[in-house]
């Protein structure tokens, strides 16, 4: 069986690739990030270093990072579980974090007619509890080229 994503070389080109719409997005906004941004995270005085995706980790004032999916609905609609098992992850390493950094998670917004909803209303929807306070989920169509904070259903009423 393969799970690589069609019409792709690997995962991981469509990984770097994603990435690359976000570094443009933020460019785009003046915002300018780094790639592979190492931040020490931990539950406790030990911490461990971790790679975020893109980052900004020089300027007090514009601390920030980003990590980004591009993951999907699976071919038979389904929710791909293993996905947001992933994205809970990303989520636990948000809140582990230092203080005072901008954190956004960057999301490819993938429509399921049949579920009436975007892979991210779904995970808001379904893991709300696990995402911190201070995280931004950006959503962004790759059809219209344009991006829509999910602040709306994170805040909104169960």
């Amino acid at each position: 069986m393969n799970f690589q994503r069609e019409n792709s070389i690997s995962n991981a080109h469509v990984g770097r690739d994603f990435e690359e719409v976000a570094l443009d997005y933020f460019k785009g906004n003046n915002i300018l990030l780094d790639r592979g941004v190492c931040l020490p995270v931990g539950v406790s005085k030990l911490k461990k270093n971790r790679n975020f995706d893109l980052g900004c980790i020089s300027s007090d004032s514009k601390k920030m990072i980003v990590e980004c999916k591009s993951h999907k609905w699976t071919s038979s609609g389904k929710v791909p579980s293993a996905k947001m098992t992933v994205w809970n992850e990303a989520m636990h390493y948000f809140f582990l974090a230092p203080q005072g950094y901008r954190k956004v998670f960057f999301i490819l917004k993938d429509y399921n007619e049949k579920r009436g909803e975007t892979l991210g209303e779904y995970y808001i929807r379904t893991y709300k509890h696990l995402i911190p306070e201070d995280v931004e989920i950006m959503e962004y169509d790759s059809q219209l080229n344009e991006v829509r904070g999910l602040k709306a259903f994170i805040d909104g009423d169960d």
